[in-house]
């Protein structure tokens, strides 16, 4: 977790420094949730990335158990969920409107003892299950495929078809960050912190959400100084976090 409030007095005092004026709350909150946003997304890319990386292979390894451990912040495990058709479907964002990023789907089928895990196949490789009927019907070894829907959702399809009434379905899904909020209360002249929700990213973001807050600002001030200012303390950071 990093202080909300704490993350606000960082960025107020830096812009201030660098007489580039003040940022009200409003704009505040809006900025750092794009900045959580985007620092939480980036997980996944970097981890991509380390994944395909030659050279010292520890160092690979710490760098990704280091990305692991801040997504793990996220994690959330066997949620049921529910069967919408009798093909069965399941809308992820309906059920889960917190919904990220498929880890793991689970059936507990009629006269299969315990909950099989899925394996999820790509659309272009369904043809070669779905059409041949022992791999169609095995719920020993059940599989399911993952669409994006027009409205930005997402849903699955598991094969064979679990029966909405009497089955069960468990997702595990990393969850999107909670939106942060600062509110403030006037005490004569000055407005001063009174409650908030904080940012659930890991403790060690606390700079780089200050320093990417400063880059959204200076981006909407059309203030490319401040901008600089901002983006050359981030790579210093990122930087550091490398060594």
């Amino acid at each position: 977790m990093v202080s909300i409030d704490t993350v606000y007095q960082r960025v107020l005092a830096l812009a201030n420094k660098e007489q580039r004026g003040y940022i009200p709350p409003v704009k505040f909150n809006l900025y750092a949730n794009q900045a959580q946003l985007d620092i939480f997304e980036q997980y996944f890319h970097d981890r991509s990335q380390f994944g395909r990386r030659n050279g010292n292979q520890t160092q690979v390894a710490d760098s990704i158990d280091i990305i692991e451990e801040k997504i793990a912040l996220f994690n959330l495990y066997n949620r049921l969920a529910t069967i919408t058709s009798e093909f069965g479907d399941v809308n992820l964002n309906d059920d889960f409107p917190d919904f990220y990023r498929l880890q793991m789907v689970r059936v507990d089928y009629t006269g299969i003892p315990g909950f099989k895990q899925t394996e999820q196949v790509s659309l272009k490789n369904l043809s070669a299950h779905t059409s041949a009927p022992l791999l169609k019907e095995n719920k020993t070894y059940p599989i399911h495929t993952q669409y994006g829907l027009p409205n930005g959702g997402n849903r699955i399809k598991i094969y064979p078809y679990p029966n909405a009434e009497s089955e069960r379905v468990l997702v595990s899904y990393i969850r999107k960050p909670k939106n942060v909020v600062w509110n403030g209360a006037a005490i004569g002249d000055a407005l001063v912190y009174s409650s908030g929700i904080d940012f659930e990213l890991h403790a060690s973001e606390e700079t780089k959400l200050v320093m990417k807050i400063l880059q959204l600002a200076a981006i909407e001030m059309k203030d490319n100084a401040l901008y600089q200012i901002a983006s050359s303390e981030d790579i210093k950071n990122i930087q550091q976090e490398k060594q």
